[in-house]
């Protein structure tokens, strides 16, 4: 199995930091969320998506991917919405999805986690079907250029306290299937398991392996795979009993008491399940 981190695990250090410690603890990849940079991935110059690229290279370190796709630095955020009632905003964040699927590609990355919860929410007064053909429309507009860039998109279901749209996995199931394309998939996270499946997490990848293409592993205490209560055996048991060959990404949003802590922390558990 191979492991990775999300960038913003380190808050504030800058890549080069991360990219060290990352590879310093022992991980296979890094996974890029875009706001982290401080501006629209669109502002990131040539030179500065070049300069990413390579200090990833120089730690040995795959960027396995995007997430938090559609959060935007600070002075543009909620800007942009998929599936609202409002065309030029789709427009808009189609525009902008299509060029995070290039620089996803540029850097070498496959996957891009669609989490976003408050840029999918569905407001009263709308009515439920316009909103799924809505969020229809808009990733089948993608679909060509994902396949084209060799980038697969996975929805990620989050719970009800996240967002309203896309709860559980049967849910995101069924917008995979209207969307009807190879390159959106499907993306499971342990803590939105815990909190939105009826199933245990281990039943769920093993009833949704055949859609599942990225994993995030972390804990609802909201900190790192192994500093809580979750048991991980029966989830590894799972992942084996299916044959998932993707990455296993430590996502945490409990940053304390530092990302070299947690990172550190969780790669030592994760390999210790794992092996």
């Amino acid at each position: 199995m191979k492991f990775a981190i999300c960038n913003e695990t380190f808050q504030n250090a800058d890549f080069q930091t991360v990219c060290e410690c990352a590879s310093k603890v022992g991980y296979d990849g890094v996974e890029i969320a875009p706001f982290t940079f401080g501006k629209l991935a669109t502002e990131l110059s040539p030179g500065e998506k070049k300069t990413i690229k390579q200090i990833a290279d120089d730690n040995g370190l795959d960027i396995i991917g995007l997430h938090w796709l559609l959060v935007l630095p600070k002075g543009v955020e909620n800007r942009m919405h998929i599936n609202c009632p409002d065309a030029s905003v789709r427009k808009e964040t189609q525009d902008y999805y299509r060029e995070l699927i290039r620089l996803c590609a540029e850097w070498g990355g496959k996957v891009m986690v669609h989490g976003s919860p408050g840029a999918r929410n569905w407001s009263e007064g709308d009515k439920y079907y316009d909103v799924f053909q809505r969020a229809v429309d808009f990733f089948g507009g993608c679909m060509d250029l994902a396949a084209e860039s060799g980038v697969t998109i996975c929805f990620e279901p989050l719970t009800h306290a996240e967002t309203n749209f896309i709860n559980r996995a049967q849910d995101g199931l069924d917008l995979i299937n209207a969307v009807n394309h190879k390159n959106f998939q499907l993306h499971l996270d342990i803590k939105a398991m815990c909190g939105g499946e009826y199933a245990s997490p281990a039943d769920t990848l093993k009833q949704f392996k055949d859609v599942t293409r990225h994993i995030h592993a972390n804990d609802p205490n909201k900190r790192g795979p192994g500093m809580g209560d979750v048991k991980y055996e029966p989830i590894v048991a799972a992942l084996n009993e299916t044959g998932y060959d993707g990455y296993v990404s430590v996502e945490v949003f409990d940053y304390t008491p530092d990302g070299e802590t947690i990172a550190r922390e969780s790669i030592d558990f994760l390999k210790s399940v794992f092996n």
